[in-house]
């Protein structure tokens, strides 16, 4: 398996002039774009991307294709869809300006219109979106009780009435770039509704959140090699100290791998205690590099300002919900000593 992503990510570097701004060059001579059927080789993929690379947009860029296919065209398309769309870049829409992702303030409708639906709405936060052939997007279809209910579409690019709009310049995480989504009476047909209707948010958008938690946490590992290559251990305190980051990468691998291999087994991560602890980890092991380096220097010190730029990017985002998941373990923990207490 080791063997197999070197030579395959060999290859690619071999045909890509310049993965820092286009990295698809060599990608498909590679078989890097051939679609992954298991959570586990997408993440040890992404991981070996950003090591050889330092660059975590990368991961964003090969990852996302790779999971939206794993996720949600095997997992809820149809014969048809899954022949037209699978291991094809395809973008997730959720997110909408000033609101995030939070279902009670998303707007973006979908109404009955003929044989298929008329959309209307703006999409924010669209990860790879220049390079999108399609879009998974959730627009409200139904309102049960004051409670919106979301649907998901796969809406073609080039659907009239679908337009990219720039957004305020974000320079983490590149080459992976983030579009707006202006959907303006696009049109689509029943066909395409993806998975079950009214349901999208329940049973798409809330789980892929955690598996992007998961898979993604293999991109930071990949960003903790990559810098452990190029830390100095010049002295017995120089060597001390990177002694200690290799351990606790060493830890953070083996947790990370155990949550996504979880994943692959079918079981649901949703509230994972482990997750939350993973990202802990990360941010102590980015405070613990930083100040390695500041006592005892590196090498290629740029591109080790830019991967820790990046890793600092990647454990902003969603940082509230993430935060409220953090609390809710300790509540959780003490429901639980309270029944113990009582029982």
């Amino acid at each position: 398996m080791d063997d197999d992503i070197t030579r395959r990510v060999d290859a690619w570097l071999q045909r890509c002039p310049d993965p820092a701004n286009d990295p698809l060059p060599g990608m498909a001579e590679a078989e890097l774009l051939r679609p992954l059927s298991d959570y586990l080789s997408i993440a040890r993929m992404k991981a070996a991307l950003v090591a050889r690379t330092g660059l975590l947009g990368i991961a964003g860029i090969w990852g996302g294709r790779q999971l939206i296919s794993r996720f949600f065209i095997d997992a809820f398309g149809n014969d048809v869809q899954r022949a037209a769309w699978r291991g094809r870049a395809l973008s997730v829409a959720i997110s909408e300006p000033t609101v995030g992702a939070h279902p009670k303030h998303l707007a973006t409708r979908a109404e009955p219109d003929g044989s298929g639906f008329r959309i209307n709405g703006e999409k924010a936060w669209v990860s790879n979106a220049p390079l999108a052939e399609a879009f998974i997007l959730l627009a409200i279809t139904s309102v049960d009780d004051a409670r919106k209910r979301y649907t998901a579409f796969i809406v073609p690019r080039d659907a009239p009435g679908a337009t990219l709009t720039e957004m305020a310049a974000y320079h983490a995480l590149r080459p992976s770039r983030h579009c707006g989504l202006t959907l303006n009476g696009v049109w689509v047909p029943q066909g395409a509704i993806l998975g079950e209707a009214d349901s999208a948010y329940e049973r798409m958008a809330r789980p892929f959140r955690d598996v992007e938690d998961a898979v993604g946490m293999f991109a930071l590992l990949g960003a903790f090699r990559f810098l452990l290559r190029r830390i100095g251990a010049r002295s017995d305190a120089a060597a001390l100290s990177a002694g200690g980051l290799t351990g606790l990468a060493a830890v953070f691998e083996d947790a990370a791998d155990a949550v996504v291999q979880a994943l692959d087994s079918g079981h649901t991560i949703g509230q994972s205690a482990t997750l939350v602890g993973l990202r802990l980890l990360a941010a102590e092991w980015t405070t613990r590099a930083r100040a390695h380096l500041t006592e005892f220097g590196s090498r290629d010190h740029a591109a080790i300002e830019q991967i820790l730029a990046d890793v600092d990017a990647t454990l902003s985002i969603a940082r509230g919900p993430r935060m409220a998941r953090q609390q809710n373990l300790a509540r959780e923990a003490g429901e639980v000593a309270t029944r113990q207490r009582s029982g």
